[in-house]
């Protein structure tokens, strides 16, 4: 009898997990729109990288479902900064960037 409860209760959860991780993340309504976001994200890291600037590499970027960019972490200077953001915004489906690049300087 503990044998099959056990086993009923363990494939029963094996079950809910896939709609307990969906369920997690609810900004993200449908998988239509959480794939156009990683391909934005994809082509935006890309495109930085195609640029070999080693600061352009320490750059995170954030894709929400509309489209909307938001930039992260630090570069060189302030040109490399105005290329992220330059770069971001000639990137298909990007409707908006929002730049929290910090400038640090290596000592």
């Amino acid at each position: 009898m503990n044998n099959k409860l056990t086993a009923c209760i363990l494939v029963t959860g094996l079950f809910l997990l896939p709609v307990t991780g969906y369920t997690a993340d609810a900004e993200k309504s449908t998988a239509t729109e959480y794939v156009k976001d990683s391909v934005i994200t994809t082509k935006v890291k890309a495109e930085l990288a195609a640029e070999k600037v080693s600061s352009l590499v320490k750059i995170n970027v954030d894709t929400d479902k509309h489209g909307a960019v938001v930039l992260t972490g630090s570069a060189a200077n302030q040109t490399a900064v105005d290329k992220a953001v330059s770069i971001t915004k000639g990137v298909k489906g990007v409707t908006s960037v929002k730049n929290e690049i910090k400038i640090v300087t290596d000592k």
